[in-house]
């Protein structure tokens, strides 16, 4: 297991067909010892560049990344003791898969201790990914699916006797169900044997799963490090509360100006945002809501949840309340209240402040 830092890292990636320049700058990390951070953010933020720099697959222009407390910047990949999946697969062509899942024993000197390592990293290995990973153990990388080609790569980065563990959005070709077990039986290995992890990712649900700390990432910078609860909680500007969900298919925060709202002046020129989850419609006029227009209504029968979406003025609210009870149609006058409601700089996006239990 390790610590890993970084510290002031900066990398500058320039792609000359596309004319396009991207850049990591005076970024700062550190993934704590036998933890499983899950760096998330929209395509082309830079988490793959993250991981790579992290293994040392790509130098950093300047800046230090330390296992430990030790700078391993001149140190090659396979002398920082890693267990990688990346998406393009990286298997031996000419083994089997049995062979490339135990590839990191194969190169070494054989010895009782290294045999019986490997065989008892081999036996949990296949425990945790059962059937799907057994039948294909014969059969060399050439006749594998591309997902059937990650269920080996994800076998032999958990197989290897490694430090740190760097993951990069392994089930992506892998169906619903799959993906969905092989998520818990990750978790359930990274629990068990406390490995240091750098897994990326787009996919929330998947960060929610795995995650004891989210990295969320924007553009080369890291935005905010935490829980995904806090973060969700407590963002710390529009752009983490815009992007951060609990539930698919809903979006995450709907913004209105403070002016629109009854005595909004007080707020100022700022932004006020409320969670769907935080919005109460009433049929009823209110003094201290904020009257709007039913635009349109979603039900979810299975969550038992119906999402509204509310406009008021030049802006759209989206409510998630319960189905039923109420009888509300498209085009029906209401009035909003929050539960909770985020107050948001304008010009610089960032949270001033979460008001809780209170009226808008």
């Amino acid at each position: 297991m390790a610590t890993i830092e970084l510290i002031d890292v900066s990398k500058t990636l320039r792609d000359s067909a596309k004319g396009s320049t991207f850049s990591i700058e005076n970024l700062n990390l550190t993934i704590p010892d036998g933890q499983t951070m899950v760096v998330l953010g929209p395509s082309g933020c830079g988490k793959t560049t993250l991981l790579k720099i992290i293994a040392g697959l790509i130098p950093p222009d300047s800046g230090e990344v330390r296992y430990d407390g030790v700078n391993v910047n001149d140190l090659t990949p396979g002398q920082r003791r890693l267990g990688m999946v990346f998406q393009n697969y990286a298997l031996y062509p000419h083994f089997t898969s049995k062979t490339n899942v135990l590839s990191y024993f194969l190169f070494r000197k054989k010895t009782p201790e290294l045999n019986a390592l490997a065989a008892a990293k081999y036996q949990r290995t296949s425990e945790l990914m059962g059937v799907e990973l057994q039948y294909l153990l014969d059969r060399k990388p050439t006749t594998l699916s591309g997902g059937e080609k990650q269920r080996v790569a994800l076998g032999r980065c958990i197989t290897r006797d490694a430090t740190l563990f760097l993951v990069d959005e392994p089930f992506a070709n892998l169906d619903q169900a799959l993906r969905e077990k092989y998520r818990v039986n990750l978790k359930i290995l990274l629990q068990q044997f406390n490995i240091t992890t750098v897994y990326v990712t787009h996919d929330h649900h998947e960060a929610q799963i795995l995650a004891d700390l989210v990295a969320l990432m924007d553009r080369g910078t890291i935005e905010q490090i935490g829980t995904y609860e806090s973060i969700y909680t407590y963002p710390k500007n529009l752009f983490v509360a815009g992007f951060l969900s609990l539930h698919a298919g809903i979006p995450p925060i709907s913004l209105l100006d403070a002016r629109s709202l009854p005595d909004g002046e007080r707020f100022g020129n700022v932004w006020v945002g409320a969670r769907p989850d935080d919005v109460e419609i009433a049929s009823v006029p209110s003094d201290e809501g904020v009257r709007g227009i039913i635009a349109d209504r979603v039900s979810f029968p299975l969550k038992n949840t119906t999402l509204s979406v509310i406009r008021v003025g030049g802006h759209e609210i989206h409510a998630q309340t319960s189905s039923g009870g109420d009888h509300l149609r498209r085009g029906d006058e209401v009035w909003l209240t929050f539960k909770r409601y985020y107050v948001f700089d304008k010009a610089s996006g960032l949270r001033l402040r979460v008001d809780a239990a209170r009226r808008a």
